[in-house]
């Protein structure tokens, strides 16, 4: 069955994490209230937030919305410290919590629904998602197609015409190499459009923010990316646009102009949990500090705004909840990644 069906594994997927994002404002977030309270241990010393590529991305954002919630919501009176641990769109920062610095107390590490993607093809060695500790999720981002605010395509119709007129003349970039879930999002909209994706002409950075500066300066023509960073870009006065977001419905607010792929006759969706993980010898008191300074930071009466600026919607899960969903979402992405041929059932 493919992954258009209804009712396949893919779409159940895709139904689950938007109904989570949907609910997170109510039902979901009411469970988080019960762990709310200032958390009960001491807090750990020189925090740190490792964001496992360059600065400007989305794990970049990811730690800054930690950095600042934990702040504000007083979960932490020490300042968070980001520092950036680029390589291998996350193997890098993986393989050294998960191996070097195993019980570290006070380092989290931003993972993303691309770090799960890449977990689940075994990008990241030897290691799987068992051996680190999920600690939390805290917003739900949501891939988009991205060029240059002067490029004569005006939608994604426009960008996949050009493609299939000619692949060789439209560079693709993203971060990741094949099977990167930027490189996912492409062959998925390729393969919507009855184009080969094996003809796309792709080239790979290590995050969102290498790719978003390498299309300022015409080395590639589109940057498959998050809405996220690439708002963040554009806010920041960046000269691009946005072609498609792959979202179920159009997002609020300043993004509301800019159509769904599936508005625009490509019915594919990538909503991108964002959170965060500790080593895996990380105490229990240390960990479920963590757990409680990320709950109580999500349940604060400005974390709703702090989600907005950065252009995320709200998935608040912490601990066993979110490890189930992380094992839940490495099975179904390896299901995707086998139907392109990336990995053997």
């Amino acid at each position: 069955m493919g992954w258009e069906a209804r009712n396949s594994p893919w779409e159940e997927f895709l139904t689950t994490i938007l109904i989570r994002a949907a609910l997170a404002a109510g039902a979901a977030a009411a469970s988080l209230a019960a762990f709310a309270a200032t958390p009960a241990f001491a807090e750990p010393a020189k925090p740190e937030c490792i964001a496992p590529a360059q600065p400007g991305g989305g794990f970049d954002i990811t730690c800054k919305l930690a950095q600042a919630a934990l702040k504000d919501s007083g979960a932490l009176e020490s300042m968070l410290r980001v520092s950036y641990m680029p390589g291998g769109i996350g193997a890098v920062a993986f393989n050294t919590i998960a191996g070097q610095r195993r019980d570290e107390p006070g380092t989290v590490v931003a993972f993303s629904a691309g770090s799960l993607l890449n977990l689940a093809q075994g990008k990241f060695g030897a290691h799987t998602a068992a051996d680190v500790r999920w600690v939390a999720s805290v917003g739900t981002d949501y891939g988009a197609v991205v060029v240059a605010a002067d490029s004569p395509w005006t939608s994604l119709k426009d960008m996949m015409e050009a493609i299939k007129a000619d692949p060789s003349k439209v560079i693709l970039g993203a971060g990741g190499t094949i099977g990167s879930q930027d490189w996912m999002k492409a062959a998925l909209t390729a393969r919507a459009a009855g184009i080969d994706h094996k003809t796309m002409r792709f080239v790979a950075f290590e995050g969102g923010g290498d790719c978003a500066t390498a299309l300022q300066g015409g080395h590639v023509q589109v940057c498959m990316n998050d809405v996220g960073d690439s708002q963040a870009a554009i806010d920041g006065g960046a000269p691009l646009k946005l072609l498609a977001i792959y979202s179920a419905d159009r997002l609020d607010g300043k993004l509301g102009n800019v159509q769904t792929a599936k508005e625009q006759g490509y019915d594919i969706e990538w909503p991108i949990v964002r959170g965060f993980y500790v080593g895996p010898e990380v105490s229990d008191a240390d960990y479920q500090w963590w757990t409680d300074a990320f709950a109580q930071s999500m349940q604060a009466p400005g974390y709703s705004k702090l989600l907005a600026d950065r252009n995320l919607l709200p998935l608040p899960m912490t601990g066993d909840t979110l490890r189930t969903f992380v094992d839940e979402r490495v099975t179904t992405y390896k299901e995707l990644a086998s139907s392109f041929g990336l990995v053997s059932q």
